[in-house]
């Protein structure tokens, strides 16, 4: 069985313990709250070892069944963090933005990949006759659809769990994962609810240190998960991680729509006019 290797004194020195202010806290919370300190809530961290050692298990377990893991955290602080251990246990991310029907409207989002790749390739060719604006105007579109999609650019279809960095941050998220009944892991701090969240990690979702603590934790669990899946198969992890950078149109899955595909085409569209505005 996987053991993650931390202390509750790392989790203390990232700053997880800080909740927020005592009168904008959510009383579901109650029973993750060790007490009071300035007018702010201290969360009580000896939980928050043991429900992060029991997500930490469970990822691990999703990545050994060679699933899909999307990391999510649109906040300043969390951004930087969600794309390098994503990329680095060769997982997903979306770190910029979420677009409603990002997985519940999958099928319309894939096209919209398509349309990143096809305008990449359109600006590598150096044999089309482009004038400075065009080209300028096509860096642009390309830039802020990357923003938005690079991260999940070669998922290939809706992940088998989520892992959100602040829930009412990314509501959307974690409503459309209940739809489809996709598992989410999450940081949950005093002022949210952990509704809807599988595996709850009690913490301070806005403290840079603690997201980073998490997302390495993570990456580390999901590695170790991809070696134990590979053991018997005799591929090294480091071809496979390879092999899914370069297989970017494997096993696409069909979802139901639960937003309609206008809805998800609009927003990309204003991703793509917002530059002229």
């Amino acid at each position: 069985m996987y053991q993650a290797n931390f202390t509750i004194k790392q989790l203390f020195e990232s700053g997880l313990h800080y909740g927020h202010k005592t009168n904008l806290w959510n009383p579901k919370m109650s029973q993750y709250i060790y007490g009071a300190k300035g007018g702010i809530h201290i969360i009580d961290l000896r939980q928050t070892f043991i429900m992060l050692n029991s997500a930490l298990k469970f990822l691990h377990k999703i990545a050994s069944n060679n699933g899909r893991i999307l990391f999510v955290g649109t906040k300043r602080q969390a951004a930087t963090s969600i794309a390098n251990h994503a990329k680095r246990c060769g997982q997903y991310f979306v770190n910029y933005r979420w677009l409603g029907g990002m997985m519940t409207n999958w099928s319309t989002v894939f096209k919209s990949v398509k349309t990143l790749e096809s305008s990449e390739k359109l600006y590598a060719d150096q044999d089309l006759e482009f004038t400075k604006k065009e080209r300028l105007n096509l860096k642009r579109e390309i830039e802020k659809l990357d923003h938005t999609l690079g991260g999940i650019r070669n998922m290939g279809g809706i992940p088998d769990a989520l892992l959100v960095m602040d829930t009412k941050e990314n509501a959307i998220a974690v409503q459309e994962a209940k739809k489809l009944n996709i598992p989410v892991i999450a940081i949950v701090d005093t002022n949210t609810s952990f509704d809807n969240i599988h595996y709850v990690i009690p913490g301070n979702d806005d403290s840079k240190k603690g997201i980073d603590l998490i997302c390495s934790l993570a990456a580390d669990a999901i590695l170790e998960g991809i070696e134990h899946g590979l053991q018997k198969s005799g591929v090294s992890i480091d071809e496979k991680l390879e092999d899914e950078v370069m297989d970017k149109d494997t096993d696409l899955q069909e979802v139901n729509h639960a937003s309609s595909d206008k809805e998800v085409e609009k927003e990309i569209e204003e991703i793509k006019l917002s530059e002229h505005d």
